[in-house]
């Protein structure tokens, strides 16, 4: 039987399955910044606060000076944030913050309830400001929708990533943003995750082979959804079967899979959990089991506010001067280390 059990082309958002609620890929080609750390150049005509147009160089998002995500609450599921190109500026309502990117990885629960921004801050004023990143949300089983909000910034360097190479010497990494592979164990992740219980069997990968590379993903365990989003690349036969860029394939897990790369870098990013099987119910950045789930969050957000806005502005970003950081809400702070 082939393991492959979907496909589908890729969306705005890409459509995911259980465990996850949700999945973005943002890439743009940001102009150099001006001293507010927005674009040195005119928004003039752009929709701004809902600036997503697909064929722009760039977007400014809801962002209206900075681009990125003014303060926004969320409750009930966890954000994964994996930055691979450029910089974001995090600020929430616990007092945490911080400057990731290059790579790193920030893991959110917000549980019961928070309030962050996320803003793209255009550091460099002479060239341009590229920008790559991936939005996760994981959702979290009714016992643990109402968690106490948590915040860990995974360091790039402190992320696993195997390397592998096949007959033919064309090699294959793998980053293991969750889960594990080959026995390399990607950090802990947030204590009330559902991918904290390794009975879940949740993966995020992200996967890049060289051009004329094989590699074969290994299985997983009988009860997990699994989806591979073929992101980069032009052409790769996947089980015998040729796929151009831009699909996802939903595959059977207790199949090994072979992928065979063609002339240019492949890049694929992999979400597999076992699924919660709960109803969801969704209402913007609120997520819940039932209609009611959602009303009293709602009543919840109206009278806490989810602990307000403790920064200047709705789009808060970091000083120019700053480097990579995170401060966690008992005011630690750490930078990433050599």
């Amino acid at each position: 039987m082939s393991p492959i059990k979907n496909k589908k082309p890729l969306g705005f958002p890409w459509s995911t399955q259980d465990p996850f609620l949700f999945c973005v890929h943002h890439v743009d080609y940001y102009p150099p910044g001006n001293p507010q750390l927005g674009p040195a150049t005119s928004v003039a005509g752009r929709p701004i606060g809902q600036d997503f147009d697909p064929r722009q160089k760039w977007r400014m998002y809801h962002g209206e000076q900075v681009p990125g995500f003014p303060a926004h609450p969320h409750s009930g599921f966890e954000t994964v944030t994996i930055v691979t190109r450029g910089l974001v500026d995090h600020s929430d309502s616990l007092g945490a913050a911080g400057r990731f990117g290059l790579g790193d990885v920030q893991w959110m629960t917000a549980g019961k309830g928070v309030q962050h921004c996320e803003m793209f801050p255009l550091l460099d004023a002479r060239q341009e400001n590229p920008l790559e990143l991936f939005q996760i949300w994981l959702n979290l089983p009714r016992a643990r929708k109402k968690a106490e909000p948590y915040f860990a910034m995974l360091w790039n360097n402190r992320i696993p990533v195997m390397t592998s190479a096949d007959t033919q010497g064309k090699s294959t990494s793998v980053k293991i943003v969750a889960g594990n592979y080959r026995g390399h164990r990607a950090p802990a992740p947030a204590p009330d995750s559902w991918a904290a219980d390794d009975r879940h069997d949740v993966a995020i990968w992200v996967i890049s082979m060289q051009p004329g590379a094989t590699w074969t993903l290994p299985k997983a365990t009988p009860q997990a959804n699994r989806t591979l989003f073929f992101y980069e690349g032009s052409g790769v036969k996947i089980a015998g079967q040729p796929f151009t860029s831009h699909q996802a394939l939903e595959l059977w897990p207790d199949q090994d899979v072979e992928i065979v790369n063609v002339d240019s870098t492949a890049s694929f990013l992999l979400l597999q959990g076992a699924p919660i099987g709960e109803p969801v119910v969704q209402h913007g950045p609120f997520v819940g089991n039932s209609a009611e789930d959602i009303q009293q969050i709602m009543y919840e957000f109206q009278c806490s506010d989810f602990g307000g806005r403790p920064w200047p502005s709705y789009e808060h970003v970091h000083e120019a001067s700053r480097g990579r950081f995170a401060r966690y809400p008992d005011g630690r702070e750490e930078h990433p280390t050599p």
